[in-house]
């Protein structure tokens, strides 16, 4: 398989006045195509500096961040933003959904930025709002649903440009036990079978339980367990 990250040496720290704070240290690591991965911590320990790294939203101070064996360092922030549409998809803890717009819209908003055609995006984003059981919910704002609703939104709209690797922050983090539990099954669910690599940033081990692989960030450094 290949590898759709690779974390080289990668370190990232940054000062205030005289004080420098040392974030992550020397992080070797990658991950693959259709694999599934748990990162976990405590909160503050830098979980969400190392998915925004990962991402491309942030460059590592120290060490090389490989997107689809490209260096996220050596390019412009506009390839950057490029590499970032083409293989990622983002799940966070808030839905973000434009509140002014329908379900159907929200979820097509991606591809539609890519330029598609707007009738083949709308026709995509309602077959993937059908698969995550909103196919009466595609004309429905924000506000019109639930909690577990617009975080089933949020997935779709990630998944829809079929990404080399969707990225969750606390994908469950502002949900209920019983939405949370659907939640976290649905994203499993719609990455099976595909090659899309699936990484969760959590701090609930009966999520990282889920996966097939964990790596835990300790003391600003990486451990696989």
């Amino acid at each position: 398989m290949s590898n759709i990250i690779e974390c080289r040496s990668v370190s990232f720290s940054y000062n205030e006045g005289n004080n420098k704070t040392e974030v992550l240290k020397n992080l070797n690591f990658e991950i693959k195509s259709g694999e599934t991965t748990a990162i976990i911590g405590q909160s503050g320990c830098g979980k969400s500096t190392l998915l925004n790294l990962m991402a491309g939203l942030d460059t590592p101070t120290e060490g090389d961040m490989l997107i689809d064996n490209i260096n996220i360092s050596k390019i412009s922030e506009t390839d950057r933003t490029e590499l970032r549409a083409k293989n990622f998809g983002f799940v966070y803890q808030f839905h973000h959904l434009l509140n002014d717009f329908p379900a159907i819209y929200n979820v097509a908003l991606p591809l539609l930025i890519m330029g598609s055609d707007k009738n083949k995006a709308l026709l995509k984003s309602k077959k993937i709002l059908t698969n995550v059981g909103l196919e009466n919910r595609l004309n429905h704002k924000p506000s019109e649903l639930s909690g577990g609703e617009r975080q089933r939104v949020a997935i779709a709209r990630a998944m829809i440009t079929e990404p080399a690797c969707l990225l969750a922050d606390e994908p469950t983090g502002n949900l209920d036990a019983a939405n949370a539990a659907e939640v976290l099954e649905l994203i499993i669910e719609l990455n099976k079978n595909k090659t899309t690599a699936l990484l969760i940033v959590t701090h609930d081990l009966s999520i990282a339980n889920k996966m097939a692989r964990t790596l835990t960030l300790f003391n600003s450094e990486i451990h696989e367990t």
